[in-house]
């Protein structure tokens, strides 16, 4: 499947806020990139325009593309509760999502990557399956050979975020989903009801 590999700053830079972490060279260009980003800045934004910009952001903060984040919308509108809300919380409740909150990896994209090469378990089966949608209670764990992997060990080193419902173990590089998490939990800058209003046109 085509992923974006390109450099995240670009993308950040689209969106006016580091949607990837601390990024000094965003602070340097605040405005999108491009030869017209600074004229594009102060254009004025139509309400489609600003609705597909917030769609486009979700799907970067969480590395989805449009086939992908179009079957989770239509899963979260089946759903009992608020379309938007349950929305984020299948994107949290990925595999690759959830990797990346126990800090086994710096990034979404690394944390996929380890899924894919097989270095993570869950319920001590191996599923290299980054979209893989977890349930409350699931274990996830670094496979027994991955263990001493340097970029496993350096980003759980680096890693000192602590979310209310996930919980993890450094001895054992073990953890659990303990539950879906609530939305006013998840710290994702994204205006989920814009995503809905457009999908709803």
């Amino acid at each position: 499947m085509a992923r974006y590999t390109g450099p995240k700053t670009k993308i950040a830079r689209r969106f006016g806020e580091p949607i990837f972490g601390d990024d000094k060279s965003l602070e340097r260009k605040n405005y999108p990139p491009g030869q017209h980003g600074l004229a594009r800045k102060r254009g004025k934004k139509s309400e489609y325009s600003i609705q597909l910009q917030e769609k486009q952001k979700a799907k970067a903060i969480y590395g989805i593309l449009e086939k992908q984040f179009r079957g989770l919308f239509k899963k979260a509108s089946a759903a009992r509760g608020v379309t938007g809300e349950v929305l984020i919380q299948l994107c949290e409740s990925r595999l690759d999502n959830v990797v990346y909150r126990m800090g086994i990896a710096p990034s979404r994209r690394g944390a996929r990557q380890l899924v894919s090469h097989r270095h993570i378990t869950v319920n001590g089966e191996v599923v290299n399956i980054p979209s893989y949608q977890l349930k409350a209670g699931d274990k996830v764990a670094v496979r027994e050979k991955s263990k001493t992997l340097e970029v496993i060990q350096n980003a759980l080193s680096a890693s000192n975020e602590v979310y209310e419902w996930i919980t993890w173990n450094n001895d054992t590089k073990e953890g659990t989903y303990v539950n879906i998490p609530e939305r006013l939990q998840v710290p994702e800058n994204i205006n989920e009801q814009l995503i809905v209003e457009l999908y709803n046109k």
